[in-house]
């Protein structure tokens, strides 16, 4: 299972592990789906255990923090992220949209 998600407090926490390709994509859309359905737009995603981020797992990543922000209602933060995937992130030229923190306990404390 790619895709963990914690419900806290004020936050929705995504665990994310393995890859997210097209396959497992899908699961990772429902998860955002799921938390904005709640209206819970404070969301954090962490891929310390991730080893792989296909176009369409970015698209859902993007796509979620349009919605999230949308009227002021919230963010989507990623933390541990690991080089590869922040390589490729700076590679897109998506780094500027993401608040990126090292570590979860922070990128929560953030909102």
């Amino acid at each position: 299972m790619p895709v963990n998600v914690k419900q806290l407090k004020r936050v929705e926490l995504v665990e994310l592990t393995g890859r997210i390709d097209s396959n497992t994509t899908v699961e990772l859309e429902s998860a955002f789906a799921t938390a904005l359905g709640a209206e819970r737009y404070r969301i954090v995603v962490d891929m310390k255990a991730l080893d792989y981020i296909s176009s369409r797992g970015l698209r859902a990543l993007i796509s979620t923090l349009k919605q999230s922000r949308r009227w002021n209602r919230g963010d989507l933060r990623l933390c541990h992220v690991p080089p590869r995937i922040a390589g490729v992130l700076d590679m897109a030229g998506l780094t500027p949209l993401f608040k990126i923190f090292d570590n979860a306990v922070d990128a929560v404390g953030s909102f």
